[in-house]
Parts: structure tokens; sequence; C-alpha cells
């Protein structure tokens, strides 16, 4: 009984070693793995389903690990709200300039989805792929009439002229409108100039394109919006290339982490293969109204 214990202790030892073993691997692989390419996934729309802080980790973390040689970015994205499309396409701008980035666009990437895209060295697309949307939105709903039906009326205090700027129970006036069309065509002036310098386009050209409509991935091959026509994986095998890697690259997600309740529940051979397998919201102060990249 007593040599039992003795076995079972040094077990539950080992198994403590090999999680802190393995976590520090996990945290600098490049103790095992050479010249990875590392892959991020931005699925949704942008400040609804998908988290910016998540993304803008994952390609920090990507950016300052040796072993990540380049990085693609999958982008399956309507779009969504402008700040945050803006911060991830400044994060995948950063990560240029250090290392290789690639996008690899899915079924759709379209406004927001595509602004995040111009930063990269290279983007591909497969023909079908929705893409483009180079526009800006702003929806601001209309209750007045329904409120007149009714019998219901707003008293409002302010403390400016537009403080109450796109109230859903007024009609707009020329002064509203006259505001946020100034609003709407400046941020549609960054998106502008973000594709012409992500995409090397001369500014007249792209207006030309910047009309909020999509593009298939063919068109947008045609129109220069995107480099190449093809699949994640030759997005993958050409991030590997840009890279200098030689063969079929080893891709890493930054999902896969390693405990010990993972070793006791899966078994570390499991654990192990898991981990090295193969690889609208507010630009302003209220819900009234949502600007968007759609």
């Amino acid at each position: 009984m007593k040599k039992a214990c003795i076995y079972i202790t040094i077990f539950l030892v080992l198994l403590v070693v090999v999680s802190l073993v393995l976590t520090a691997v996990g945290r600098h692989p490049t103790a095992v793995l050479k010249s990875r390419v590392g892959l991020v996934t931005i699925e949704g729309v942008l400040g609804v389903d998908i988290n910016t802080k998540d993304v803008i980790d994952d390609l920090k973390e990507f950016r300052e690990d040796s072993s990540v040689k380049a990085v693609v970015v999958r982008i399956n994205s309507p779009g969504g709200s402008v700040a945050p499309s803006q911060e991830i396409y400044e994060s995948v701008r950063k990560l240029s300039t250090e290392k290789s980035v690639v996008v690899s666009m899915d079924a759709l990437a379209a406004s927001g989805g595509y602004y995040i895209a111009v930063a990269a060295d290279k983007i591909f697309a497969n023909p079908g792929t929705m893409t483009g949307s180079i526009g800006v939105i702003m929806e601001v709903p209309n209750v007045e009439g329904l409120m007149e039906k009714v019998g219901l009326r707003t008293e409002v205090i302010k403390s400016g002229q537009h403080k109450d700027l796109a109230s859903m129970f007024r009609t707009m006036t020329d002064a509203d409108r006259a505001v946020l069309q100034g609003v709407l065509d400046d941020v549609h002036g960054q998106f502008i100039d973000a594709v012409a310098e992500g995409r090397g386009m001369p500014t007249d050209q792209v207006r030309e394109l910047a009309d909020g409509r999509v593009f298939t991935g063919r068109q947008a091959h045609e129109a220069g919006l995107v480099d190449v026509l093809g699949t994640l994986e030759d997005a993958v095998a050409e991030a590997g290339r840009m890279a200098g890697i030689e063969g079929e690259p080893d891709v890493v997600t930054r999902e896969k982490r390693f405990s010990l309740r993972d070793l006791l529940r899966g078994g570390l051979a499991d654990t192990a293969s898991r981990w090295l397998g193969p690889g609208r919201d507010l630009w302003g102060y209220s819900p009234k109204y949502l600007m968007s990249f759609w």
C-alpha cells in the first residue's frame, strides 16, 4: 500500500512537471518548433460578434513569437463598427512591418472586413467571395408619425443646438443632416485613404470604386482590390513562401493551450496532438443611430 502511494505521488509530480514544461513551450514555442505560420480568424460582425481585444492580442502574440515567421488572417465578416475595424486594421498593419501577413477571404470580407484586409501584404479571395463595399452608413429611425398617432411626445431640454442630433422622435433638420453627412464623409475619406495606401492605388481610382458596391472575388481581382484568387490553403502556402519556409509550413493558432486539467482529462498524447495539430456600434454618444462599415 505504501509503495502504491509512492508510485501515485511520483506520477502526479511528473504530470505537474510535464504540464509546466508544456505550458512554457506554449508561451515560448521556439523551444520545439521552428518557422511556423500563425493563423488568426476574424468571423462575424465587428463590434458585435467579434471581441476586438482578442483579435489584437492574437496578432500581438504572433508578432512577438520568433517561431512564427508569417501570419494568415482569415476573414469572414460583413463589416460592422467603425472603431473596431480601424483598431484591428492598425494591428495588422503594425504586424506587417515585422512579418509577412496574408489575408484569406472566406465567403464574405466586405466593408469593415475589407478595411482590415488592406493592411496585409497580400490578399487572397475565392472567386465567389463577396468583398468591397467601401463605404459608411448611418441609419436613423424616425417614429415621429407613430408618436403623433398614439398621442405621445417628448420634451427635450438640451445645452446645445445639436445635442439631440438624430433623435428618432423628430424629423431630421437640414442642419442635422449637414453635420452627420460631414461625419460620414470624413470617415469615408479615411476608408478610401486606407485602401489607397494598402493597395498602392491612386486615391481617385479608389474613390471610383468606393460607392458602397460589393464585388465578387473575381471582380475585385480585376479591379485591383485583391491580389490572388485562391483558397486558405493557398494563402498559407504563400505566407510560408514569403517567410522563406521550406516545404509545407506548420500552422498554429493562439487558442491552443496546455493545462494539467487537459492532461488529466485527455491524456498527454491527446493534448499534445490538439496543440500541435494541423495545421453596428456607435461613433458617438447615444444608441439613437448607428454608423458602420457595412
